[in-house]
């Protein structure tokens, strides 16, 4: 198994005149749990459809498990925003559908375990007919189709979005046990932050169609501060300030610090969604990507990418 799950150099994608990717460079080792995260196209869907061998790049090299996506599509799951299952089948018939599609490696009982959850009031009917499903329920089918084909990589675009936020704790922690019980790397893109710093281990930020920040959760997290205090910007100026705001009479701040920060300067590590929200905030911030995200023959090119 290679040690990396998607590697992208200089990726670019174009649909008529806009870049929905532009020069993308990063790494993803493999078994990691990877938060894709930014604002509405900003190219996550895009990168997934890429991932997932459903689409071609206009530009540079994209990687996955070591060979091209359509080489290695059979390792590969994606569950896709609008959950796409054929609406005539019963949920027993889309389940057998996926055994059959996948011979020899599909686990019947890690798809059951996500269809019908860990008792009867979650239990979905296995004779009921997926058009008569809630969109809930749908996509509990679609994931119970990824887990059941035991992928080396999972691609989920806004998976639990339509569920409750009972139903996406209790999801959620099924995907990520039976990942972790597997070494399946998860590549999963969400709106909901808080959800994220408490399951995934791995970042990747995009902006405008470009990689604004990637690598461990603790490490990018570490590698800010913030600062409250009475100075001014001045004081400020030889750390990089990625957003900075009033704060009674001084200012609060979120910086990569370049030394000590002047006296008289409160200083905490930040949380992961303190960092995220300052990034989206701030568009233009400086990228980052952490030395196990950078691409390893493009060193020195991962903090502009």
């Amino acid at each position: 198994m290679t040690e990396t799950a998607v590697e992208a150099r200089g990726l670019g994608k174009r649909f008529g005149r806009r870049n929905a990717l532009d020069a993308c460079s990063f790494r993803l080792p493999a078994g990691r749990i990877c938060a894709l995260v930014g604002p509405n196209g900003a190219g996550k869907s895009t990168l997934l459809t890429l991932a997932a061998g459903l689409a071609r790049p206009s530009g540079g090299e994209l990687r996955v498990l070591g060979t091209t996506p359509a080489e290695a599509r059979r390792e590969i799951a994606y569950v896709a925003q609008d959950k796409a299952l054929f609406p005539q089948l019963t949920v027993a018939d889309t389940l057998r559908l996926g055994a059959d599609l996948n011979p020899g490696r599909w686990d019947q009982a890690a798809a059951e375990r996500v269809a019908h959850g860990d008792g009867a009031d979650s239990a979905l009917d296995p004779y009921a007919k997926v058009r008569g499903l809630s969109g809930g329920q749908r996509t509990r089918v679609a994931l119970a189709l990824a887990l059941g084909k035991r992928p080396a990589l999972l691609l989920l675009d806004e998976p639990v979005s339509d569920l409750d936020p009972l139903a996406r704790h209790q999801l959620m922690g099924t995907l990520l046990a039976e990942a972790a019980e597997h070494g399946t790397t998860v590549v999963m893109s969400s709106h909901i932050l808080g959800e994220l710093a408490g399951a995934c281990d791995f970042l990747l930020l995009l902006g405008a169609g470009r990689v604004r920040m990637a690598g461990p959760v603790d490490d990018l997290t570490a590698a800010h501060r913030l600062v409250t205090g009475p100075g001014g910007a001045a004081e400020l100026a030889p750390h990089t300030v990625i957003e900075s705001r009033p704060h009674g009479r001084g200012q609060s701040a979120l910086i990569r610090p370049e030394g000590p920060v002047g006296p008289g300067w409160e200083c905490e590590e930040p949380s992961l969604e303190d960092v995220l929200l300052a990034h989206l905030r701030n568009p233009s911030a400086p990228a980052l990507l952490a030395p196990e995200a950078t691409v390893r023959d493009l060193a020195g090119a991962g903090v502009e990418a």
